[in-house]
């Protein structure tokens, strides 16, 4: 490992940081991942850093301690720079509810949905917000990476642009170019997207960095000499494919795991709904090397296995009646007569009640459906979202010999009404029962996400579904690690002088 250069510039007077941007050729090319792998590098050096991301599109979300709603992606990235996650972190967030339509969040509040013709004519609005978010950050940070969307290059988007150059140019911050080499492609990429720039957007770009890697980095040579001498830019490193690195993805789903291992104590199922939100929640699962966990595709049967998990949703009504068109409803009930467990998440413990009535039409047209019906709840969508980290009391496999704490965190717009009589999954601090178990304890819903993330509790919801399984070390631990190790790999193979160059030079500046 690269010994990194220090600076003795340290502090920095008020709004004087560094902000330094990535870009991204394509979706996917790795801009998450060198953020965070940026913000952890920082930290070492000894700077106070934040990750920003001005727009977010995504599904998936976590919720600050204030009680806002951010990406998943800069809560990780905040964790990565050693600090708690904010809403300025991510002051625009857009969560689809079908495609066209999103729902607008703001600092962390839901304004709003939108069509994406409304949306447009809203960013002058939106980019004010962003413009506040830095600024703030800027006060109270020594430097802010910054993580762009997509492509810079589209040039339908490019009008009002917030999320790219729109934003770079309005704080006049200099930007790095990554590419995923492992797509193919890669110098078409990074040229064709340079060219599509304007000229003083051109100017704003210090480097290029390619991700993903593999082989004998002499045989790339040629081709990065030719890059930096076309494009007069430098190439500030070629990071590795970093083999089975299991970093928490913010849209797409990892692949199963160990299906090949031969301890698999457990089998569970996760239907993919088309609005599936915070997937994450089965990272612990998906890890887990005595559980074989199926993400089951649209089109494909629900298999035979343990326990069926019904995950969160954006559009619970649209999901259910998804549900019910690929026949999963009918496998739900073959699983139960043979005993199988089932368990809902959020949106998925709502499609377990009775009801689900969405009267103002907050997800959707209105209107009400009959869910599935096997816990005594009915739910009705409110206009107001619930946004809040939750502590209790696993009230779960009430067999157990000592009760654990659960902590989670809670999204959703969905009010749940239990019947007076039935149980608990969880009893919070404030003393209210939280979620719900069925008489005869094979089914049970929580809006709890995050629950697996302790390893004892993790522990304690396998064995209701029926294995005995070995304690893993937390989530956040698992993702300390493997933040450690995407960073030793941007210090082996980023040249950190030149990039330190630059953020000393924009502190400076701001001097």
């Amino acid at each position: 490992m690269k010994t990194l250069p220090s600076s003795n510039l340290k502090q920095n007077s008020k709004g004087a940081a560094a902000t330094l941007m990535i870009q991204g050729t394509t979706t996917d090319a790795g801009k998450s991942l060198l953020v965070a792998g940026f913000c952890r590098c920082l930290k070492r050096l000894g700077y106070k850093v934040a990750p920003f991301k001005p727009q977010n599109m995504a599904l998936n979300s976590a919720v600050t301690a204030d009680g806002g709603e951010i990406g998943r992606a800069q809560a990780l990235q905040a964790q990565a720079a050693g600090v708690l996650p904010n809403v300025d972190m991510n002051p625009v967030l857009l969560k689809p509810s079908s495609d066209t339509g999103a729902q607008v969040i703001i600092h962390g509040k839901a304004i709003s949905n939108m069509q994406a013709k409304a949306y447009h004519d809203y960013k002058k609005v939106a980019m004010q917000a962003v413009l506040e978010s830095h600024e703030r950050l800027s006060n109270d940070y020594q430097v802010i990476m910054v993580e762009g969307a997509g492509s810079p290059a589209e040039i339908n988007l490019r009008e009002g642009d917030i999320a790219n150059m729109g934003f770079a140019e309005a704080v006049d911050c200099p930007v790095i170019i990554v590419a995923d080499i492992d797509k193919g492609g890669v110098f078409a990429h990074l040229v064709g997207t340079l060219e599509l720039l304007s000229k003083s957007e051109q100017n704003r770009v210090v480097g290029f960095v390619i991700n993903k890697f593999r082989g004998d980095i002499a045989l790339l040579q040629t081709g990065l000499d030719w890059l930096e001498k076309y494009t007069n830019k430098p190439v500030l490193g070629v990071l590795p494919y970093l083999m089975d690195l299991q970093l928490a993805e913010e849209d797409a789903i990892q692949a199963n795991q160990n299906v090949h291992n031969h301890d698999i104590r457990l089998r569970i199922a996760v239907p993919v709904f088309a609005r599936i939100s915070n997937h994450t929640d089965f990272d612990m699962l998906r890890l887990h090397p005595q559980v074989e966990l199926l993400f089951v595709p649209q089109g494909q049967a629900i298999p035979s296995c343990d326990l069926i998990i019904l995950p969160g949703s954006k559009n619970v009504r649209g999901d259910l009646a998804l549900l019910k068109q690929q026949k999963w409803d009918c496998d739900i009930a073959k699983h139960l007569r043979y005993s199988g467990k089932l368990l809902g998440i959020c949106g998925g413990y709502q499609m377990l009640g009775e009801t689900i009535d969405d009267p103002n039409g907050i997800e959707g047209k209105k209107g009400a459906s009959q869910a599935l019906g096997y816990l005594p709840i009915n739910t009705k969508l409110q206009p107001e979202k619930q946004l809040v980290q939750s502590t209790g009391e696993l009230l779960l496999n009430a067999q157990a010999e000592k009760r654990l704490t659960i902590r989670g965190y809670q999204i959703h717009v969905g009010e749940s009404t239990r019947a007076a009589d039935a149980a608990g999954f969880c009893r919070l601090d404030n003393g209210q029962l939280e979620g719900c178990v069925s008489d005869d304890n094979q089914v049970a819903g929580s809006y709890l996400h995050g629950m697996f993330d302790s390893p004892e509790v993790l522990q304690q919801i396998l064995a209701w579904a029926g294995a005995t399984t070995d304690k893993l070390e937390s989530y956040d631990i698992q993702q300390d690690n493997e933040l450690d190790r995407l960073a030793d790999a941007c210090e082996a193979h980023l040249d950190w002088s030149k990039i330190t160059t630059i953020i000393t030079s924009q502190m400076k500046k701001n001097h």
